[in-house]
């Protein structure tokens, strides 16, 4: 199987946050980051016009040795169609599958695996932030 060709870069991060409002904050009012869309009261996605800055409350029982702050790294997609592609050649790779290829509400598709220390990366088509 061939290489897809390379992503459009590492434009999106997720935290998990115990202060979820005060980050909010920091983020939105303090360095001017807006709104793109937020699900739930537990799930903030934050941009500057080019990037993606998931917040998501970190569970009442978060201590680092059961959870990391960072969720995953995120990598985008120029097509819908190379988030298929993508997963194919990293499954024939023998890279772990955290999860399938999926649509999401906010029209993305993206799957997840893991790099060889375990970190979950996610590769992502997110169609409001195209080039």
């Amino acid at each position: 199987m061939q290489k897809p060709k390379p992503t459009a870069g590492m434009h999106h991060v997720a935290l998990f946050v115990k202060q979820f409002d005060a980050c909010a904050h920091f983020y939105t009012e303090l360095l001017g980051m807006k709104i793109e869309w937020q699900p739930d009261e537990n799930n903030l996605y934050l941009t500057s016009g080019n990037d993606n800055l998931a917040l998501h409350r970190a569970p009442d029982d978060f201590v680092p040795d059961k959870y990391q702050h960072l969720d995953h790294i995120g990598f985008f997609l120029d097509e819908r169609d190379e988030v298929d592609a993508w997963f194919e050649y990293l499954k024939n790779q023998s890279v772990t599958i955290k999860a399938l290829p999926k649509d999401h509400r906010d029209g993305t598709r993206s799957f997840y695996c893991a790099d060889p220390d375990g970190n979950v990366v996610q590769l992502i088509f997110y169609p409001a932030l195209r080039r």
